[in-house]
């Protein structure tokens, strides 16, 4: 019964339904309170991994991608930002948002795990991003958001320009993309079941329930 629950959170910082998951996630564990028995590490997940340093324009992005008119573009964020206010999170849209290049915030997630502070830092660059109106893949937003947590700016920083490093972000994004994940978030549940798509925190409950019956 006192089995620990490893959960493997595959999802990027731009992604509006990974914070809404992440969020209704959260609240399942607490209203279980397992909080002691759960291990999270997040996964990186681009959904943009060729988008160039400049970024993109959202709403051309979603147009170019996918078709989306801008009259399903302003129906979106409106759902986004009342079921953002559901969760307590903000979404603050703004004309102008940019789809930007994620992959250094990635790399400071994974660092950001070797001094205990990953899921600190990934709630920062979700409010960072939707509710704040900073663009996540500048360097001085990044440093910004690495102060405010304590994490050492310039030992965080240097994994940017680490091929290492950078390769291995990479790898990792491959290998759950070759375990058959293709879209995000996707919880893995000890390495052995996972779900895709932001649930609900009944669903959640119930998976969890069972896992912790182990």
């Amino acid at each position: 019964m006192n089995k620990n629950i490893k959960l493997d959170i595959v999802s990027d910082v731009i992604c509006p339904w990974c914070i809404i998951g992440y969020k209704r996630l959260n609240t399942a564990i607490k209203e279980l309170g397992i909080e002691d028995r759960i291990e999270i590490e997040w996964q990186p997940f681009q959904l943009n991994p060729d988008m160039p340093l400049e970024g993109e324009d959202l709403r051309a992005h979603l147009k170019r991608k996918y078709g989306t008119t801008l009259e399903d573009s302003i129906r979106f964020r409106k759902e986004m930002t009342e079921l953002g206010e559901d969760v307590g999170f903000k979404f603050d849209y703004f004309d102008g948002l940019k789809a930007v290049n994620t992959l250094d915030a990635h790399i400071l997630l994974e660092h950001a795990k070797s001094v205990g502070k990953q899921t600190e830092l990934k709630n920062r660059l979700f409010a960072s991003f939707y509710s704040e109106q900073k663009d996540i893949s500048s360097k001085s937003t990044l440093e910004q958001e690495l102060q405010s947590l304590g994490i050492n700016v310039d030992e965080a920083m240097q994994c940017l320009d680490d091929d290492n490093m950078r390769s291995h972000v990479q790898s990792l994004e491959q290998q759950w993309k070759q375990a058959g994940i293709s879209g995000v978030p996707t919880v893995v549940f000890n390495r052995e079941s996972a779900i895709s798509g932001a649930q609900s925190v009944d669903t959640y409950k119930q998976v969890l329930t069972e896992l912790a019956k182990v």
